[in-house]
């Protein structure tokens, strides 16, 4: 009877009831966050990661701008009707370097973790243009004005810079061939095979993405879209918890 009585107390008492209920939440969530600071293999290193080139960078800054992930998730679970459709589920590493993540929790569109190379550029170029003539029964909006809006890259260098001081290894000779390589990746006529050394050159596409004889946004978002999922190759990946 006690105890009913104290129950009681506790659930009239909406001050005290938010206390306790704070009390209790937060030390869930001490026991289970605290462990991870001292777990080496938290975000396990995957063979293949890189940071973004400073083109897809600008990509992903578009991607964020215009909502892309309000509707579309990063984040392939474990689940055998969700890999068969997407490909393999999504590991801690490939969203490491993003500020924030891109994982989501709706999917009014697909997932798009594994997007990169499923489709031609011309394909997005016209997807992002008239979605509907593509996908007919597509909800999402017309995306056309980016093949219009030019980008020079010119504080492409300043967002590097600060993404490396949340951790991403973008190291001083990147941010500083940071405007050189943002515009040598969407152009296959341009010197860049020191953006290939910086980056990676089994893991950098360079081409002009949306056809057009200048840098536009389309080309910095079609660059993001066409690098999701492309960095680990899946064929030769173990995981550590079965090695």
């Amino acid at each position: 009877m006690a105890i009913l009585d104290k129950h009681k107390i506790l659930e009239t008492n909406a001050t005290l009831l938010l206390v306790c209920s704070f009390l209790v939440v937060t030390i869930g969530g001490i026991v289970q966050i605290a462990p991870l600071f001292w777990l080496e293999n938290t975000i396990e290193d995957v063979e293949g990661m890189r940071p973004y080139t400073p083109l897809e960078l600008a990509g992903r800054e578009i991607y964020i701008r215009e909502g892309c992930y309000v509707c579309h998730s990063q984040m392939i679970r474990p689940m055998r009707d969700e890999v068969e459709r997407y490909g393999h589920y999504s590991l801690a590493a490939e969203s490491k370097y993003d500020h924030p993540f891109q994982w989501g929790s709706k999917r009014t569109g697909p997932d798009l973790a594994r997007v990169g190379g499923r489709y031609s550029d011309d394909w997005h170029v016209d997807h992002l243009r008239d979605p509907q003539a593509v996908v007919p029964e597509s909800v999402m909006p017309k995306y056309g004005f980016l093949e219009n809006a030019k980008i020079d890259g010119k504080y492409i260098g300043d967002l590097m810079s600060t993404q490396a001081l949340l951790g991403v290894p973008y190291t001083e000779e990147m941010v500083i061939n940071a405007q050189a390589d943002f515009a040598a990746q969407a152009d296959p006529d341009s010197d860049y095979d020191g953006l290939l050394e910086r980056y990676g050159e089994d893991s950098v596409v360079v081409r002009n993405f949306d056809g057009q004889s200048y840098l536009t946004e389309a080309d910095a978002l079609i660059a993001y879209l066409q690098m999701l999922g492309t960095l680990v190759d899946f064929s030769t990946f173990t995981p550590v918890a079965s090695r």
